[in-house]
């Protein structure tokens, strides 16, 4: 099976394209905040090994949010769809946690 460089480049450029939009948007507080959370805090959230990628989710989910522009109501309701292990990451985000909407959610699942 041939290696297709370019198919990759494209990729990479694609990837790059989502995280500087996310960084220049409405959501890149949430995002950057997001990007710095310490591996410690995201692997003590549960004890299930899925956590890094409901972590990768939740950044892909602000990139895409930031590039739909949605608002924050539409941005918590996506990460309530995710489940509690996304609502308890982006828990520990304090731009995101401090949206009125998120602390709605909060007390929707308490």
């Amino acid at each position: 099976m041939a290696y297709d460089v370019e198919a990759m480049r494209a990729r990479l450029q694609a990837a790059r394209k989502r995280a500087r939009d996310a960084l220049d948007g409405q959501f890149s507080d949430i995002y950057s905040e997001l990007r710095s959370l310490d591996p410690e805090v995201i692997k003590n959230i549960t004890s299930d090994v899925t956590d890094e990628e409901t972590y990768e989710e939740l950044i892909e989910l602000v990139q895409e949010a930031t590039q739909q522009n949605l608002d924050n109501a539409q941005l918590v309701a996506r990460i309530k769809e995710m489940g509690s292990v996304a609502i308890a990451i982006a828990g520990k985000v304090s731009s995101l946690s401090g949206l009125p909407e998120f602390s709605n959610l909060l007390g929707d699942s308490a």
